[in-house]
């Protein structure tokens, strides 16, 4: 190792140094030959250095990663040692290599984020089995030659190319769902980042030992920490993932393998990097999901305890403005630490487009896909990245053809968004003369910007659980008084509708010790939450009618699924406005008290609360998921059913007509309303008041100002009468046939 480590440090070209490198491996295990190989960009394994081979087959000798010893070496990111190679079924003889008196075989992968870039391999005339110490210390030598190997896939980058190109040659193409639409450039930031070994070496043994001890001692101290605090905003089951984190990080087996790597002389960043790039070979070739979850969870232990040692536990730095987020699944609170970081994409291997981290992202317009398979294991950190969220796919290190297309495809995205710009100061009216109001979905502050920007009516629901999700304490009265006067204020007298605390299901607050449970969409959220939580729901309550002074308040309860749980919040919303009418002498000027219909039982209920409810809105998340029995955060089921169904339609019709019937406005809060087709349905059934993503109101406004929304209804029913075929695909033939632009939808 000391002879490697002199060898590191000489100058010279980076073939030389192989040659050198190649000599040294051979002559300290006692090896006739020892060769590197590189894997090129389309798989095939070049013998780039020898020492015992034929010196006219470098650089000539090429393999397909099917082929020989050399290619089961890469496939499968193994080492493999055989006594006599030439009977091993997957050998393969090259004559002009000269091999053909060798037999002992000694193989490991050379391994680093992206997976296998090479293999280095010994090999003796005589017939021997290579001991385990061997076959540790090339994996060694192996992980200190990777950062040299990947030096020649790179191309020279000429003296005037951009500056996106000095990261190489295109890293190929992803695909996945649009979670948010638009068009993104940056460099990648990975939300869990890889962080690189400082250094390779120990310079003291002991020492070395010492800190990796401490940093597994400060890594386990760090989980306890999640497990009590941020382990609760974690989507999925959180309890699971930080338990499955807790129960590896106490893994002796692990701990003692990153020894075994400081006792060879490497650092305990270095050692540890070997692991990770261990981990990260064999979960590129796992098929089981089990497993390749468990690989996933050790992966990112290995870059976890990287960054305790290094002293650099925080979540990564966005600097400038050319950011994309890369993670394999995001919190809504998460994300929300991004905000204000000037993100140009978001990238998650998470594969659910109704996740409440696909909804921040459509909250915050930034252009976002989902559900990209294998993503965190083919970006790296500072990649070039495109995210065409128009047509769902990503593009890694562009090259100039890609890069000069995107810049078209923004052009040409430029032109339609002046076009919808034209429109803001105008209605969304039919042409047979509805109007509909188009209102902005929104969860933070910043959000109330794009009201004057995209020409929004109102606000059709402000979320307002944000404020809790992203604090680790309980924001105080003064805190929500204060957030909600600026959301009044900047509304400008418009109409706000705010929607009491949504927690439950994936959004855990920190600050709350919740119970697990096993199906927490169908558990204790919501409004459940909120009455069985008198003191935080009365703050609340407070909170909003002290923000509206003697301005007029809008207010709406989510999920409730019978008429007694709307009476029993409506009753806490007017003790407190007598309270305030009490202390502060000021009562809103309007009230209005509306319904979140999520749960198809309150669809059956509105006959029941004529006269008392004011308004009820559709959340087509939550409505799709419990009308269906499709989990939404289950990626297998949540794109199965869609609203645009004749069963769905039928049901919406019904309470819109019970609804009539009782006096009760009708609206829409749901992401579904994006699409302008969804929109125009909801507008056709009676809905006349759609709220959506900033984003999505041009499109939907120019496709309600070209219709005749009578004929559009007309068809739209005769369709539901009789359906044929693909539901969805009758209604966008009918949007087309009347003028509306259904390429995106």
């Amino acid at each position: 190792m000391n002879n490697l480590r002199q060898v590191m440090a000489e100058d010279g070209d980076t073939r030389s140094r192989l040659d050198h490198v190649v000599r040294l491996i051979a002559s300290t295990m006692v090896a006739d030959v020892c060769s590197i190989y590189l894997r090129e960009p389309e798989g095939s394994l070049l013998l780039i250095a020898t020492e015992g081979l034929k010196p006219e087959a470098v650089n000539k000798t090429r393999m397909a990663s099917s082929e020989g010893l050399v290619g089961f070496v890469a496939r499968t990111a193994e080492p493999i040692a055989i006594t006599d190679a030439p009977r091993h079924p997957s050998f393969s003889y090259r004559p002009e290599t000269g091999e053909d008196p060798f037999h002992a075989f000694l193989g490991v992968p050379i391994l680093r984020t992206g997976g296998v870039t090479g293999v280095l391999v010994v090999q003796n005339k005589t017939e021997r089995t290579y001991r385990d110490e061997e076959v540790d210390t090339l994996q060694t030598i192996s992980m200190v030659l990777a950062e040299i190997v990947h030096t020649l896939v790179l191309a020279p980058a000429p003296q005037n190319a951009p500056e996106r190109r000095v990261r190489g040659p295109g890293g190929g193409n992803l695909s996945g769902r649009v979670f948010c639409e638009g068009l993104g450039y940056g460099r990648a930031v990975l939300h869990d980042p890889v962080v690189p070994a400082a250094k390779f070496f120990a310079s003291d043994v002991s020492a070395e030992a010492e800190r990796l001890n401490a940093g597994l001692i400060g890594l386990r101290a760090s989980i306890d920490r999640m497990m009590l605090i941020d382990g609760a905003a974690l989507v999925g089951d959180p309890r699971d993932v930080m338990e499955a984190y807790r129960l590896l990080a106490e893994d002796p087996s692990w701990a003692e393998k990153l020894h075994e790597g400081i006792r060879s002389g490497l650092s305990a960043e270095a050692s540890l990097d070997r692991a990770r790039r261990e981990h990260r070979a064999r979960l590129q070739n796992a098929r089981d999901p089990y497993l390749r979850e468990r690989l996933h969870d050790l992966e990112d232990l290995d870059n976890r305890l990287l960054r305790v040692l290094g002293g650099e536990e925080g979540k990564p730095k966005v600097t400038g403005e050319q950011g994309v987020l890369v993670a394999r699944r995001l919190g809504p609170a998460e994300l929300l630490e991004y905000a204000n970081v000037g993100l140009r994409g978001i990238l998650m291997e998470e594969a659910a487009a109704s996740s409440h981290a696909a909804i921040v992202a459509r909250a915050l317009g930034i252009p976002a896909i989902g559900g990209i398979e294998n993503l965190t294991t083919r970006i790296e950190q500072g990649d070039y990245i495109i995210v065409d969220a128009e047509e769902g796919s990503v593009h890694i290190r562009p090259d100039d053809a890609v890069y000069d297309a995107y810049k078209s495809r923004v052009a040409l995205r430029s032109e339609r968004q002046a076009g919808y710009a034209a429109l803001k100061g105008l209605p969304a009216k039919t042409l047979d003369g509805t109007t509909v109001s188009l209102m902005l979905n929104a969860g933070l502050a910043l959000d109330l910007d794009m009201l004057d920007q995209a020409g929004a009516d109102g606000v059709g629901l402000f979320r307002t659980e944000f404020q809790f999700l992203v604090s680790e304490t309980l924001p105080r009265l003064e805190d929500q008084i204060a957030l909600y006067k600026r959301v009044l204020d900047r509304a400008a007298g418009r109409p706000v509708v705010f929607r009491t605390l949504d927690l439950g299901g994936d959004k855990v607050l920190p600050a709350l010790n919740l119970q697990r449970e096993e199906n927490p969409a169908l558990g204790w959220r919501s409004i459940r939450f909120a009455l069985d939580h008198k003191g935080l729901f009365r703050r609340q309550l407070r909170a909003l009618v002290r923000a509206a002074g003697e301005r007029p308040l809008t207010v709406m309860f989510p999920m409730v699924t019978v008429p007694s749980e709307f009476r029993d919040a409506k009753a806490l919303l007017m003790e407190e406005l007598a309270w305030s009418a009490t202390r502060t002498g000021k009562q809103p000027s309007k009230l209005e008290v509306g319904v979140m219909l999520e749960t198809p039982a309150l669809g059956f209920s509105m006959q029941d609360l004529a006269g008392e409810v004011d308004f009820l809105s559709v959340g087509t998340n939550d409505l799709l998921q419990f009308f269906f029995a499709a989990d939404r955060m289950t990626p297998s089921v949540s794109e199965r059913y869609d609203l645009v169904d004749p069963a769905a339609l039928r049901f919406l019709k019904m309470v819109a007509e019970t609804c009539k019937a009782g006096k009760v406005r009708l609206s829409v809060c749901g992401e579904a309303t994006a699409s302008p087709p969804v929109a125009l349905c909801f507008a056709a059934l009676g809905y006349t008041s759609l709220s959506m993503a900033a984003s999505a109101i041009g499109p939907v406004k120019q496709a309600l100002r070209k219709v005749d929304l009578g004929a559009f209804r007309a068809g739209l029913f005769e369709r539901m009468d009789k359906p044929n075929g693909s539901f969805r695909n009758q209604v966008l033939a009918l949007a087309a046939e009347h003028g509306i632009d259904t390429a995106d939808s």
